[in-house]
């Protein structure tokens, strides 16, 4: 919910052709967690859960070591990884505001309404930057995020994913703001290896409208979040009057590869030390 999330601070159709993995997907923003059970796990299953919290701290795509384990380490991974509209190619400028807060998240309450709340203390540092086509040749403007959450352990960003899908099941409507609401929401949850996910430990996609009091609607609406190591990533897409979903998809398809690409970069562990952890874990 990285768009819920961006928003506030942003089902899943599995068929091939479509956003990042080549099966359609989607979702919004800069999603936050609010409270989840205990017992959630990444793909929404409470049996699962407890294999989840054993794997989650020993990914053998992240090298703990070179993790961030201060706010300014993290703030600087999340610059790295982000970058500005060029993420997200041509055409692509900075939506006002520009930059959440990066003291605040959003957390998504009972009523499926999102609020601002302080960072968590498992979260070194978060941030979300919001982009957009700008309305031209009779088509509306398309509105676009990129959110980056680095957490303190691998863990931790394990159980935020957890709880972003068990808010996605519980709430398929949801209120950005005032005026803006999300509807028809349905999600989709990849392991690694699972429905073409090679890039993150876990994918979560999501699907569904987003309509405007002032933007009109409703409007396709994609967002897809994924977890690598104590890194947390998403992006999302809203789109805008006469806007195909061929177009919107050519904006996204490869920014959450792309930001992943540049988490591994910082985070990832060498060749040698991503085999030797499979060889012991064989």
């Amino acid at each position: 919910m990285a768009y819920a999330r961006a928003l506030r601070v942003g089902g899943a159709v599995a068929a091939c052709g479509g956003l990042l993995l080549g099966c359609t997907g989607g979702g919004g923003g800069s999603g936050a967690p609010p409270k989840a059970s205990s017992d959630a796990s990444p793909n929404g299953s409470s049996t699962a859960s407890g294999s989840a919290r054993a794997t989650a701290s020993a990914t053998p795509w992240t090298d703990p070591a070179r993790e961030p384990k201060t706010t300014a380490q993290a703030q600087a991974l999340i610059q790295r990884v982000i970058s500005g509209p060029e993420l997200f190619g041509t055409g692509v400028r900075r939506a006002t505001p520009y930059e959440s807060d990066p003291g605040q998240w959003a957390v998504l309450g009972d009523d499926c309404v999102w609020r601002l709340e302080p960072l968590p203390e498992d979260a070194l540092a978060t941030l979300t930057r919001h982009f957009e086509v700008p309305a031209a040749g009779g088509k509306g403007a398309v509105r676009l995020s990129a959110t980056v959450t680095v957490h303190r352990a691998a863990l931790d960003a394990s159980w935020e994913q957890a709880r972003m899908l068990e808010e996605d099941l519980d709430c398929t409507g949801q209120t950005l703001r005032e005026g803006e609401r999300l509807t028809g929401l349905q999600s989709l949850s990849f392991a690694r290896g699972e429905g073409g996910n090679t890039s993150g430990d876990d994918l979560l996609l999501e699907t569904g409208q987003c309509v405007s009091d002032t933007r009109g609607g409703p409007y396709p609406y994609w967002w897809q979040q994924a977890v690598l190591g104590s890194v947390v990533a998403g992006t999302s897409v809203c789109g805008g009057k006469g806007r195909s979903e061929e177009e919107l998809n050519s904006l996204v398809a490869e920014v959450l590869p792309r930001m992943l690409l540049r988490v591994q970069q910082d985070i990832g562990a060498s060749a040698g030390s991503t085999s030797d952890t499979k060889d012991g874990g064989s």
